[in-house]
């Protein structure tokens, strides 16, 4: 355990000392718990996300970086990779390739690379796996665009969350 506060020391440093290197990812550590952080994302360009901002809940397990975190998405997106209900996200980095080198940062990359090439051959969600498989892109982008509208673009501070206020970046 003292090698994984270690470690997310050594990334929260890291995190506040390169806040303006990647302007998509806001990376926050609980003031209580280093164990728990959360992130703000924006939406890939170009992509049914776009102009969006999402909240991802980061869930370290006390054996990291020799295990992943768990990941959720907060705020409510279409896509054929996160489970609409729960935020559960799909990807093989925080499943079976996982890798030490990986930091909370490059997960955060690796979602919004996630977010902008979705991979139906394996949903969560399955009515966005089913409209991209059988090839209504369209039906897929106006949906994706349609929840990235209500839940990731914010009028005045209200937005529909997994139980949660959101925030921008």
């Amino acid at each position: 355990m003292q090698a994984s506060r270690a470690r997310l020391f050594k990334e929260y440093k890291e995190v506040q000392r390169e806040k303006s290197a990647d302007p998509d990812i806001q990376l926050v550590c609980d003031d209580s718990n280093i164990f728990k952080w959360t992130a703000l994302i924006k939406g890939p360009s170009e992509t049914p996300y776009e102009g969006g901002v999402f909240q991802l809940a980061f869930a370290v397990p006390e054996q990291y970086p020799l295990q992943p975190p768990q990941v959720r998405f907060l705020t409510k997106i279409f896509h054929p990779n996160v489970h609409f209900k729960t935020g559960e996200i799909c990807l093989d980095i925080l499943k079976n390739a996982w890798s030490p080198a990986w930091t909370l940062q490059s997960v955060c990359r690796a979602i919004i690379a996630l977010m902008a090439h979705p991979e139906p051959d394996s949903p969560l969600n399955c009515d966005s796996g089913n409209l991209l498989r059988s090839g209504d892109i369209r039906g897929f982008q106006s949906m994706a665009r349609m929840y990235t509208r209500l839940a990731a673009m914010p009028k005045k501070g209200n937005c529909l969350q997994y139980g949660r206020p959101c925030q921008a970046l």
